[in-house]
Order: structure tokens, then sequence, then C-alpha cells
């Protein structure tokens, strides 16, 4: 059995390592179009940033390591340009010499990645103008920095936006964000995703959000970046990192069926329409495990996971992939972000019905020295209680938490399993009411009606409508609060029934406090008090301030500690 697999990262070198650790006896060829096969590319920025000094510890293996251990033959710099379905076979172009030549096959695999968008900007071919996804790429950007860079433009700010900027600011650049969307990290919700703005600018980076580059141009040996708003930057540097889109250009010029989203179409046995041709990693469709539809989501994790199932399939073991659901996870500075499922975005694009709920829990028990506050933003399904979704930001213990719901999502767990989940607990590690048992604890309550919520996005149409009640102490309610709010400390609270309902006069009563919990006692109170029309502010003033930011109109400046 012949084996050619095209492409020598993530996705190809899992292939072909398992399949060798399956067939003793296999011939398996690795085409790999870069200098470099199975590099930890998701390492990059932090060898440009200086965590990893040592260059060669990226290099997770060689070719001539796996043709020792593995018996893989694996050519570097060696493009596949054509396939020929009907002969079996495939055309290499060799990038040194510029040879070409044919090469036939039994079964095909195709792990060809993603690619690096780049828009049609005027000037997007400038020299100063880089992307990072390779080896290469990093080595270039590096080249830039040791030359004498001090400012740099980052165009996008997702993932690899904003771990290059952490990269480029502990280089000592000045370094400027440019998003097009109005939030850094679009793929989080915005009042989750707030935090990390608040961070970047924190740590001295300008962020500019709303607004795309529109050219970019010389300037007497630097590059001119013009905004769409009209504003000029200018910079030693540009990297971009807008996206990147599936690497299907040689399986659509061989006539294999892509899907909806523009990705390879392949079926749960990672099969593409030509049975002998099989397909994994960024290039590919899968299906979201939340909603069912098809989606692009590269990830390593998929990626590598992909490739062992094809070596399984070709070995005659029944495997199958069944979704991916987006987990992942970024650093910026301090702070860690992290997503599993859904977002709420999502869920009201499709026209899902969802709950949601906040809590704002310490990584540990907060007697223990250093414990540090995360939120947490759970969605989930209003009748079952199904898991849908989890946002996080925090500092410590935010990747071990989406972990945690992470699986619980993969097993089909609803909120009430996660009040009854037994996770490890000790004061440095975690509270004995884990944030995880929190989430589910707040979530069971809205499921049972013991709480009744309102929300950031239904602010200033609440203030119009309702009594806006603060709960805080007043020295915190002197320092900052929701206009037109009144105080009734949760101290007093019982001893203010009846100027409660004076005031209120009928109308909706809306609490609120920082993050949620003393409203939640105030909640209770009344209710069992014989007040009905009651709400809590989800979140707390934490999550309104985040959602809103700077537009959120307020009577005193923003304490410090909420900005940053």
């Amino acid at each position: 059995m012949r084996v050619v697999i095209i492409g020598g990262v993530a996705a190809g070198m899992s292939a072909a390592a398992r399949l060798r650790r399956l067939d003793e006896h296999a011939e398996i060829i690795v085409f790999e179009r870069d200098r470099y096969v199975s590099y930890a590319s998701c390492g990059l920025p932090y060898h440009i940033g200086g965590t990893i000094e040592d260059r060669q510890q990226l290099l997770v293996s060689t070719p001539e390591y796996l043709h020792a251990n593995l018996a893989l033959d694996v050519r570097v710099e060696h493009e596949v340009v054509a396939i020929d379905r009907v002969a079996h076979q495939v055309t290499v172009h060799q990038r040194a010499s510029g040879n070409q030549s044919v090469e036939p096959y039994d079964t095909l695999v195709l792990a060809l990645g993603a690619e690096p968008l780049r828009p049609p900007i005027p000037g997007i071919d400038h020299t100063m103008v880089m992307a990072l996804r390779s080896i290469g790429d990093m080595d270039a950007i590096m080249a830039r920095i040791d030359s004498g860079a001090k400012r740099a433009v980052v165009i996008g700010g997702s993932y690899i936006g904003v771990e290059v900027i952490e990269a480029l600011c502990n280089r000592g650049l000045a370094v400027e964000l440019v998003e097009l969307q109005d939030q850094v990290m679009p793929l989080l919700d915005r009042e989750i995703a707030a935090g990390l703005r608040e961070h970047l600018e924190a740590h001295g980076v300008a962020v500019h959000v709303g607004v795309s580059a529109r050219r970019f141009s010389d300037s007497e040996g630097r590059v001119s970046v013009e905004l769409s708003d009209g504003r000029q930057l200018t910079a030693d540097l540009v990297i971009l990192a807008v996206g990147v889109r599936p690497a299907v250009g040689l399986a659509k010029a061989a006539g294999l069926e892509l899907g909806p989203r523009g990705g390879l179409k392949v079926n749960a046995q990672l099969r593409t329409s030509d049975p002998d041709i099989y397909a994994a990693g960024d290039m590919i469709e899968v299906v979201d495990t939340v909603t069912g539809d098809p989606a692009i989501i590269a990830l390593a994790g998929p990626a590598n996971r992909q490739g062992r199932i094809i070596a399984d399939q070709i070995c005659g073991r029944a495997t199958s992939y069944t979704s991916t659901q987006g987990t992942a996870i970024l650093k910026v500075f301090e702070l860690t972000a992290a997503m599993t499922g859904a977002s709420e975005k999502t869920l009201r694009r499709i026209g899902r019905p969802y709950h949601k709920i906040y809590v704002h829990p310490s990584d540990h028990a907060s007697y223990y020295p250093d414990a540090e506050q995360m939120q947490i933003k759970l969605l989930f399904a209003p009748t079952s209680g199904a898991i849908l979704g989890a946002q996080i930001i925090g500092g410590a213990g935010v990747d071990k938490r989406i972990d945690v719901l992470a699986t619980a999502l993969r097993a089909g767990l609803t909120v009430f399993d996660l009040e009854e989940l037994e996770l490890a607990y000790a004061p440095p590690y975690a509270s004995a009411k884990d944030p995880i048992n929190m989430a589910g604890f707040t979530a069971a309550n809205l499921l049972r009606g013991d709480v009744q919520f309102w929300y950031a996005e239904e602010y200033p149409a609440q203030a119009n409508d309702a009594l806006i009640v603060d709960v805080r102490n007043p020295d915190e309610y002197a320092a900052w609060r929701i206009p037109g709010a009144i105080n009734i400390p949760l101290p007093e609270l019982r001893q203010q029934f009846g100027q409660l309902r004076d005031l209120a006069d009928g109308r909706p009563i809306r609490l609120y406090c920082m993050v949620g919990f003393r409203s939640y006692l105030a909640y209770r109170t009344l209710r069992q008090s014989g007040f009905s029309d009651l709400a809590t502010l989800a979140g707390g003033a934490r999550t309104l301030i985040a959602y809103y930011g700077a537009q959120l109109p307020t009577p005193a400046p923003l304490p410090e500690q909420l900005v940053r």
C-alpha cells in the first residue's frame, strides 16, 4: 500500500505517524512545501517574544528523525501542484531544483491547512507588511525586529493578532492594534472581550476598533498605514492577522467537492468526494457540535485527532470524527480568555433559544494568598439546561474551568450536573464550591425559578420603566452608580420594605450590586416578602460596565479597579 500525504505539520504528520504504528509495511511519503515539518506553529509568537528562547524547541521533529524512527519518507520543499485522480498520481514540484516528478498513490491524504488572508488593500505587498503562519514568517519578523524596528501595527485582533501583540511588546516595540469589528477578539461576546481591550491598553497598546486598513505606503523607509477613518499610523513593521482561509486550491482544481463554507467537504470518516482521498485539518469543513451546521474551525487539537482517524480508516479500523466544538484559550500578558461551544452571538444568529448567567468567583479560596477573580459566562438550553457554550476571562484557573465545561458540553451534561460535579479542592487550588459548581448553582436557580435576571443589553430600557435599586454600601454608591438608581444597602433592606413599595409605586424593581451576589440575596428577601415584579442584574455592574464601556452614562467616573 502506497500512501501519499500532502502537508507535513499537524494533521499530516499525525496521520503519517499513526499509520506507521498501525502498519509496518505501508509505504508512506509526505510532501511538504516548506523547509520544516512537524513544528509547533502555535509556539511561533512565543519565540518572537522571547519566552521560548531556543528556536530549535519549535522543531518537534525532522525528516531525518522521522525516517530513522518511523521509516517515513518525508520530502521537504516539495510542493504538490496537481492531482490526477483517474491515474492515481500527483505532480510534485521540487522547489530547490525546479524539477517536477510524478508520484503514484493508492491512498491520498490532504492536509494543506489554511493560508493567511491577504485582502486586496493597496500596498499590501510592501516588504514591511508580514504575516505569521510558518517558521519562515517568524524568522522574517524577528529579522525585522533585530534590525531596529521600534513601532509595529497589528491588523486583526483575534488569536494570532493578540498573541503577536504580546510578543512585540515583550521585545520592546510600541504596538497599535487595528480591528474591523467593534471589539477585540470578535469570537468572544463583547462583555467578555472588553476585559482584553482594557488589559491591552493597560500595557500601552493603542487599540483602534471599528476601523480597517485602507492603504499601505512607504514613508521614508518605514510603512504608513492609512485607516478607513482617515487616520495615519506609521510603523517599522505591520503584521497581518485578519484570519485564514482553507487551502483548497489544489483540491478544487482536482474536482473535489467543497462545502457551503468554502472548505473541503468530507464525511464522518474524513473521506472527500473521492473515496481514495482523505482530508484533515484547517482545510476541511467540520460539523459544529452545538449548532450541527458545517463550520470551518482552525484548531490544532482537532487537526491532530483527524489525522489519527484517517490512519485508522486506511487500516480498516471503524473510527469516525463527530464534530468540533471550538474549545480555545488565549493568553494576553497576565490575562487569560477561553471559550467552548457556541457564543451568544452565534445562538442569536441561528435563532437557537438559550439562557445565560454570569458568575465572578475566585480561582481558589479567597482567604488563601493571591486569589484571582474570573468572569464566567454560561449559555444553556432553557428547558433541559443542556450546556451550549461558555466563555471565561481572568487570571489563574481559567484553563482548568474551561476544560471542565468543554468536557461537560461534549458529554451532554446539563447545568444541574454542574451542581453535582465533585472537583478537586484545597485552598491553593480551588474553593469548596468550585467556580464550576457556582455556575451550575446560578443556572439551576434560574431554571427552577429561584431567581429572575435582567441583563446588560436591557439597559437603559429597564431604567426608564423600573425602579433601579443599588443594594451596595453607601460609599460604593457614592463612588459610582447606575444613573437614576436609589440606594438601599442590603443590611437595611428588611427595614425599608414600606419605603421601597412607596418608591416603586407599582413599577417593576430591578436590583443590582457589583457582581450580582448581594443583589441575589436581596432578590430572595424581597421575593419571599411579597414583592413580585423583581429581577437582579446578571453579572452585576461589572458586566454592565464591560458591555457598554465608555458608552455607559455615569454620574461619576468609573473607579480605577473597574477599568483596569
